[in-house]
This record gives structure tokens, C-alpha cells and sequence, in this order.
């Protein structure tokens, strides 16, 4: 487990002083994901620094497994910071050491023999599917399979805490659902303590049970994914649900975004709705996800103008969140305006 308590980083000092952290919390327990999003500049990368201790904080707190890292001097926390593995962006190899090398590294300098070495970084590079590439040096490695060793290396010395700051940047699609995969098992396998910064929104539902949003050195916003996912009032929730693309909204209709908002949608809602209101309703385009069993997402569909009241209390009643559609093309040019409404929960 990891907990941070008031975590706050100033640089500077006097009239000149930049507080890129601002008292942030948060608990990470073993066998949890927390995702870390937020805009350039939000400070992420110094929360990042701050984690593993890279970067002192100016006050606050770092505590890994019941004991504060922030109190130690440089002795013990030298051996305390073993405790938390981190993955950089780019991998950040050794480009004249083998893979198998670049994994050894933690453990040469622990000081381990060359036998107990050797048996670990095989275990390792077997754990990431790479062990056929023990001898290849990073050049010859995908930017996936680099990411990779990356995770071998900071596991070589049995942390609880694993830190991923932005791996999967620049990663093809395969090669990312490669790495999201690898660490939620390694979060289940090894009872890990997993801080998954990103700025890709898409990759946080399918690898975080819990989601923070830093701004302006912040957490705006946390919570659990299916809980944020639900709520039609929460921003990150919104930003985290799927849009689908939406074709063109026909004359007299009003393109509508139907939204979960709980986990007791029924599956056939777009039936019921088409039977009470005795409407034939065309789905304009769609994008649903699963997590942990709960579907979550939109749907688009167009809706007789005069209607949309009536749809917008039928819809309510089956726990959905009618909001406008996102614009779409045509394919031909609309002779007359789109309604628009604002949001409405009902």
C-alpha cells in the first residue's frame, strides 16, 4: 500500500515561489490501479518524482507499507525507495546492456551474486514474455517489448508499489493492450500497488479501479471508475465514457445522447422506450464498455423533435441521462436548425 497525506511540492522560494503540488491525499491499497489524469502542466511528472522520491517534497508525506519515506535520511531511504518500482516512458535502457543486463542492474548494485542474478532476471523476463529476448540489446527490441523489460527491471527488487509514469506513450495499440494486460496481472499475482499516470483516457477503463484528476497541482476529482462512470454530474466520469460516432440527424429530429447513469440499466432499454412511446428509434451510433461487469457508455439516436420531452421522462425512469448530441455530418445539409437542449438528468 501506498499513502500519500498533504503532499506538497514548492519550487522556489519568496515572490518567486511555484507551488506545483498543493496538499494532495490518496491511498493506493495492494491489488488496486489508480489512474493519475490530468492536462500538461497539471504536474504529473512532479507528482511522479514526489512518489518515488526522486524529488523531495516540500511537506508532506510518502508512506509505503506503514512507515514514512519523507522522514528518512538518505541511508534508509535508499533501501526504503526498493519498495517502489517505476517505469518511465520511454523504458529508459541501458543501450550497451542486453536485456538481461538491464534487468541485473538493481541487482548488481544490491550486491547480489552472480547465481541469484542470473535465476532472477530468467524469472523476470519470463513473467514479461521476453525471455527469448534475454540477449537482444534495446535497439533490437519493439518500443513494446522495451516496455517490457522496463517492468522486469523495476520488479527485479520485489517492490509493492509499481509506478507506471506515462509507459505507454508512443506505444502502437497492440503493443499498449500488451502492457495494460501485463499489469493487471501483475497487479492480481504480486498484490501490487499500482500509480498509473497516463494523459490517455482510453487506457485508464481498461486498466484503473480507481481514477484521480490533478489540475493546477490538485486532485479535483477521484474516485472509482464505475462510480465515475455512472455519474452524470461528475466531468471526469464524462470524459472517461466512450462517444460514439453519430451519423446525421434526419429533418424534424433532435439527436439526443442517451447516457448510463446506473448499474440497473435493463438490457433491452431501447425497446421499452420504442413501446411506451410507440416510436421506431434509430440508433445514430454507439459505444458501450464493461467494467467490472457494469455497462457503461452512450448511445446516440434521433428522436422526433416534438417528442423529446416525452422521451427525455421515459428515459429517466430506467436510470438514463439525456443529453444533445454531439455534431454530426449529414448526408445532406439540414434545411432547417437542430434543436438543441441543455443537459438533463432526470
Amino acid at each position: 500500500m501506498i499513502e500519500l497525506v498533504n503532499l506538497t511540492k514548492t519550487f522556489g522560494s519568496g515572490k518567486t515561489a511555484t507551488t506545483v503540488l498543493d496538499d494532495i491525499s490518496f491511498t493506493v491499497d495492494a491489488r488496486e490501479i489508480l489512474a493519475v489524469v490530468g492536462p500538461s502542466g497539471a504536474g504529473k511528472s512532479t507528482l511522479a518524482r514526489c512518489l518515488n522520491l526522486l524529488e523531495r517534497p516540500t511537506s508532506g508525506q510518502v508512506i509505503v507499507g506503514g512507515e514514512d519515506l519523507t522522514a528518512m535520511g538518505a541511508a534508509r531511504l535508499r533501501d526504503a525507495r526498493r519498495r517502489i518500482g517505476t517505469v518511465f516512458q520511454s523504458a529508459s535502457l541501458l543501450s550497451r546492456r542486453t536485456a538481461a543486463e538491464n534487468v541485473a542492474l538493481p541487482l548488481e548494485y544490491l550486491g547480489a551474486t552472480k547465481a541469484s542474478t542470473r535465476a532472477r532476471v530468467g524469472e523476470l523476463l519470463d513473467r514479461v514474455g521476453l525471455l527469448d529476448k534475454a540477449g537482444h540489446y534495446p535497439h533490437q527490441l519493439s518500443g513494446g517489448q522495451r516496455q517490457r523489460v522496463g517492468i522486469a527491471r523495476a520488479l527485479a527488487l520485489t517492490p509493492s508499489v509499481l509506478l507506471s509514469d506515462e509507459a505507454t506513450s508512443g506505444l502502437d495499440p497492440d503493443s499498449t493492450e500488451t502492457y495494460l494486460r501485463l499489469l493487471t496481472e501483475l497487479r492480481d499475482d504480486l498484490r501490487l500497488a499500482v500509480v498509473f499516470i497516463t494523459h490517455e483516457m482510453d487506457t485508464v477503463v481498461r486498466v484503473a479501479d480507481t481514477v484521480g484528476r490533478i489540475d493546477g497541482g490538485r486532485i479535483v476529482e477521484h474516485g472509482a471508475i464505475t462510480d465515475l462512470v455512472l455519474d452524470p454530474h461528475s466531468s471526469l466520469g464524462r470524459a472517461l465514457r466512450p462517444r460514439g460516432p453519430a451519423a446525421g440527424v434526419g429533418r424534424g429530429h433532435t439527436g439526443l445522447t442517451v447516457v448510463y447513469n446506473s448499474a440497473t440499466v435493463p438490457a433491452d432499454w431501447l425497446t421499452r422506450l420504442g413501446t411506451r412511446l410507440g416510436l421506431s428509434i434509430p440508433v445514430l451510433g454507439a459505444n458501450v464498455q464493461t467494467v467490472d461487469g457494469v455497462p457503461f457508455g452512450d448511445f446516440t439516436v434521433s428522436v422526433p423533435s416534438d417528442r423529446v420531452p416525452a422521451f427525455i421522462s421515459a428515459a429517466g425512469e430506467l436510470s438514463l441521462t439525456v443529453d444533445p448530441a454531439p455534431p454530426a455530418q449529414s448526408a445532406a445539409p439540414a434545411r432547417e436548425p437542430l434543436t438543441t437542449r441543455d443537459e438533463v438528468t432526470v
